[in-house]
C-alpha cells in the first residue's frame, strides 16, 4: 500500500511575461534622438513628424523635441473614417 498520495495533474501551471506595452514619453515631455515613444502590437499610434517605426510597430523619436499627440480623420478602405492617433516631436 502506498504511504503518500499521488501527485495531481493541472492543467493550468503557467503564464507568460508581461510585454510592458504602451505609451513611454507622455505628451509634453522632452524626447531624446533613439528614444523610444510608443511600445505597440500594430498600429494604433501612427509616427508623424520626427518619428519613426519599428518592425514590431515600435514608435521612436528621430529628432530631438516635445512630444505632442494628435488626432488625425483617416478614411478606411470601406470608406468609413475614424480617427487615429498620431505622435509627433517637434524640435525645441
Amino acid at each position: 500500500m502506498a504511504h503518500k498520495k499521488s501527485a495531481g495533474k493541472t492543467k493550468n501551471g503557467r503564464d507568460s511575461n508581461p510585454k510592458y506595452l504602451g505609451i513611454k514619453v507622455t505628451p509634453g515631455a522632452f524626447a531624446k534622438v533613439g528614444s523610444v515613444l510608443v511600445r505597440q502590437r500594430g498600429t494604433s499610434v501612427l509616427p508623424g513628424q520626427n518619428v519613426s517605426m519599428g518592425r514590431d510597430h515600435t514608435l521612436f523619436a528621430v529628432k530631438n523635441g516635445k512630444v505632442s499627440l494628435i488626432y488625425k480623420r483617416k478614411t478606411h478602405f470601406d470608406n468609413k473614417v475614424i480617427q487615429k492617433k498620431v505622435v509627433n516631436v517637434l524640435p525645441a
